[in-house]
């Protein structure tokens, strides 16, 4: 086609306003994201249809007999109309079960670490009563550790070069969540690389070590992005398809902390599916407090794991239901993360230790030391123009106080505790924020009392990558507990079925809670040492 002078330039100036943004774009659809299931032997037809209705496909799944689409809800209706179309289901997202960085404040080997720490939950499940039963630091002849078990972890990466994984035996990996699949070995979050640690972190002289001291095998499926979320979040077909990859890549266990609240019947074939190869899954129950069913936890064929602190005392923040199996720790676990944080506050040349809010930036910032009470969204406007601002912790959330302080012209936020000691916080969700960190409750007190006036100086840093260690709070930091339990005791004997398996761990946990199973602690907190005698392998009175 020939194209003039004239209509060069029109092409040009309709292109400029466009990147200029003068032209409003029509907005799209309503778009729904779904499961089609379609007829056997019908998949053509069906891919045909679906093409016409504009679909974007996503994944077919052959054993599900169905393709994952977005398209037009408007096509919905005419879809469902095809003869060899069998159901149409929602695809639900599927969420990072979001987990709070404990009361303790970040430690990092070279400083803090200088030996090898073993977390309380190793113990509390009897991991070294069968690898270290003499507890001298090494792992005892012929004693079962997890060799020759994979793990597959679905999460949010796994930090391949951290210090306390140096030998082991990482099988691979995929990354879901951008076009470069092996990008599985960032972690930017840290998540996936903490269930890691509390699975198989190495016995060594340094760190902490797992339930598996750095013998099992892992598989990593990176299901979420740097930030713990998806772009366009995970769904449950995402979900199926980690899950598939962890069966094709020689998964015995899969470790799960993630979940969601809508029920997906294809991800529960799939599951069950699962289940029925021989596969082991395990996943969080939530972290939400209440009675709610959250999936994939709450399907029979998955395990549901609670969390409990270091007294065995259910956490108030775990889920309960009678789909919760077991128990495990989940309240302080110490254990491994792609990054060392430090902050503090400086005051008249004393530091004031710190911990750095969630989604807090980074940096170093001085100003007066001023009182901003409880920094309530209702209080009176004060002229805070570049001081830090204390904030007594209490009735608004910390994202409000910060919002405050912002709003007013504040440097920093430092929030102190209304209870003794350290806590953490989060403003719950990435923005455009000041320098926020939290200090104990004793400090800011002091503070409040004898350095108002006084220039502060706040920093929060953040070295990433880098081999660190936190204690961290949820039932995801209990899951991979269980998940390394299973490959503890099934080490021992690889030709016990995961029926024999998860029945051992069921019928030797510790009843806690209410006499037999219950909605809060199911069966009880996992024993290795138990389930492994209860399946023949264990030396009862012998250490």
């Amino acid at each position: 086609m020939k194209v003039t002078l004239l209509g060069r330039s029109i092409i040009l100036i309709i292109a400029i306003l466009f990147v200029l943004g003068s032209f409003t774009p029509v907005s799209s659809a309503p778009e729904a994201r779904v499961f089609v299931e379609y007829r056997i032997g019908q998949q053509a037809g069906v891919r045909v249809s679906l093409q016409q209705a504009g679909a974007k496909f996503h994944y077919q799944f052959e054993d599900l007999n169905a393709f994952v689409v977005s398209l037009p809800e408007s096509a919905l209706n005419g879809i469902r109309r095809n003869p060899n179309v069998v159901s149409i289901e929602e695809d639900p997202v599927r969420e990072l079960v979001r987990n709070m960085p404990s009361e303790a404040a970040a430690v990092n080997a070279e400083s803090i670490l200088p030996e090898q720490v073993v977390p309380y939950g190793v113990d509390m499940v009897q991991a070294r009563d069968i690898w270290d039963a003499n507890r001298d630091g090494r792992i005892d002849k012929k004693a079962p550790t997890g060799a020759g078990r994979t793990v597959c972890i679905i999460d949010t990466g796994f930090y391949t070069e951290h210090e306390d994984f140096a030998g082991v035996d990482v099988q691979g990996g995929y990354s879901q969540t951008n076009d470069d699949p092996g990008l599985w070995t960032l972690d930017g979050y840290g998540h996936g690389t903490h269930v890691a640690g509390t699975i198989v972190a190495q016995n060594n002289a340094y760190g902490v070590v797992g339930v598996t001291p750095g013998t099992a095998s892992l598989y990593i499926v990176k299901i979420f992005g740097d930030d713990g979320l998806w772009v366009s979040k995970a769904h449950a077909s995402d979900l199926i398809e980690a899950a598939y990859l962890c069966a094709d890549n020689g998964a015995n266990i899969i470790s799960m902390s993630l979940s969601g609240t809508n029920k997906s019947g294809k991800e529960e074939k799939a599951f069950n599916d699962i289940y029925a190869s021989g596969i082991l899954s395990v996943a969080a129950a939530s972290n939400d407090g209440v009675a709610d069913y959250h999936y994939p936890a709450s399907y029979d064929s998955v395990i549901s794991v609670g969390a409990l602190d270091t007294n065995k005392v259910i956490a108030d923040f775990s889920n309960f239901n009678d789909q919760v199996e077991l128990a495990a720790p989940g309240v302080g676990v110490l254990s491994t993360v792609p990054f060392i944080s430090a902050a503090s506050v400086t005051v008249d040349g004393v530091s004031y230790v710190a911990l750095g809010m969630e989604f807090a930036p980074t940096g170093t910032i001085s100003g007066e030391l001023a009182d901003g009470g409880f920094c309530l969204p209702a209080d009176p406007v004060a002229d805070w123009s570049g001081k830090v601002v204390l904030c007594s912790r209490g009735d608004a959330s910390f994202l409000e106080k910060v919002t405050k302080v912002m709003d007013n012209g504040g440097a920093a936020a430092v929030i102190y505790n209304n209870l003794p000691g350290l806590f953490s916080g989060t403003l719950g969700e990435a923005g455009e924020y000041i320098l926020a960190v939290s200090i104990s409750q004793e400090d800011g007190q002091y503070l409040v009392v004898n350095q108002l006036g006084e220039l502060a100086s706040v920093e929060n840093s953040l070295l990433f990558p880098a081999s660190g260690y936190e204690a961290w709070d949820g039932t995801s930091m209990a899951t991979p507990h269980v998940s390394a339990v299973a490959a503890l005791i099934w080490s021992w004997n690889p030709t016990f079925t995961n029926v024999q398996i998860r029945e051992a761990m069921q019928m030797t946990a510790m009843d806690l809670g209410e006499t037999g199973r219950d909605v809060y602690y199911g069966f009880g907190l996992v024993q290795a040492k138990d389930a492994l005698n209860y399946l023949g392998g264990g030396k009862p009175g012998k250490k």
